[in-house]
């Protein structure tokens, strides 16, 4: 599987790490006992700034379910829009040469979805395949890829398109007394990227190999959305670092053999930057030398945690280097499910 064009996408405003804590103390420290606590978490994320698609002004008001999804569709629909052109044009394709649209986004509900919104302004054939999906958090990078491989693979010579589109920043709750608010607040940026893909080898910024996923039974509560009146809020309720550390390599290595692989047979990885502990305890689980991560160190400290996007910002790193050899991309989210996928660089 042939990845033609990669590219990504922010929205203009800029949150520092640093007035995102002074607003969060000033909001939260004189009604949550704990929050002196927590607040380490906004230094200690490895996060310098984030994207937002809302300037500080709105996150001041009140909010609700409408004015979220009105910003969701505007935001959302716009980065869609800038993240697939650039893409395409780095592929040297015309909107109209692309067959199938993957439109991968948890933090909002759009119907028609983002493809349909962005379709006319950006291009797209009336007769172009539209494949929206929702849920997968974290790892809807590294499952959108999958998806788009499987359905490029299935329409040999067909170009597919794939956008990833999270506005994290939308779930942040004044209202909402809870570690897992605390540390969204202090993880979350919004940001977008979109890559196209073509069944078979030839020029290509790499070759996509094989794919596959893992899920944890009863894991569902370690990491989603809960949904009131109100909008999305973030769940955290076990320790990512410590679940990565633990059950991540085994599954990494069980999705390689079942492809006649080992790790030994992977010459860099890319993976979805949760957080700076996240990150370490990468590091660790596979045996790389401590900072051997830095493209996920960068796109921390300069977007922070995007969600779905975010793994795809590595990759685009990691890919600029020009190195050769075999990669593995992985990434974690809700299901509690890890998502790998293999990648070549020595190719024309």
């Amino acid at each position: 599987m042939s990845l033609l064009g990669l590219a990504t996408a922010v929205p203009p405003h800029i949150l520092d790490q640093e007035v995102v804590l002074a607003e969060a103390r000033a909001r939260f420290e004189p009604i949550f006992p704990q929050f002196g606590q927590l607040a380490a978490v906004f230094r200690n994320a490895g996060i310098m700034r984030r994207h937002s698609a809302c300037d500080l002004g709105w996150f001041r008001k009140p909010q609700d379910w409408a004015s979220r999804t009105a910003c969701y569709l505007d935001a959302g629909t716009e980065l869609f829009r800038d993240a697939a052109a650039e893409a395409l044009g780095r592929a040297g394709l015309r909107p109209e040469a692309i067959d199938t649209v993957v439109t991968v986004s948890s933090t909002g509900i759009a119907t028609p979805s983002l493809e349909a919104r962005a379709h006319r302004e950006l291009g797209l054939r009336p007769d172009v395949r539209r494949v929206p999906v929702f849920g997968l958090g974290c790892a809807g990078g590294a499952s959108g890829l999958s998806l788009a491989m499987r359905l490029a693979a299935a329409d040999p010579g067909s170009n597919v398109l794939l956008v990833a589109v999270e506005l994290c920043t939308l779930a942040f709750r004044a209202d909402e007394i809870s570690k897992s608010n605390i540390v969204a607040t202090a993880l979350f940026g919004d940001g977008a990227a979109a890559a196209v893909l073509r069944a078979g080898e030839g020029p290509a910024l790499c070759i996509l190999e094989r794919s596959g996923e893992h899920l944890w039974p009863d894991t569902l509560d370690i990491m989603g959305w809960n949904i009131d009146p109100v909008g999305f809020s973030a769940i955290f309720s076990k320790s990512i670092p410590d679940l990565v550390a633990a059950k991540l390599r085994p599954a990494a290595e069980a999705f390689l053999a079942a492809g006649a692989m080992t790790l030994s047979d992977i010459d860099r990885h890319v993976f979805h930057p949760g957080g700076a502990k996240v990150v370490e305890a990468l590091e660790g689980a596979f045996d790389l030398p401590p900072g051997s991560l830095r493209h996920e160190r960068a796109v921390l400290r300069a977007y922070g945690n995007m969600s779905a996007p975010t793994v795809l910002f590595v990759l685009e790193r990691a890919l600029a280097e020009g190195r050769g050899g075999r990669g593995l991309l992985a990434a974690l989210g809700p299901g509690f499910t890890a998502s790998f996928l293999t990648f070549r660089t020595d190719v024309g």
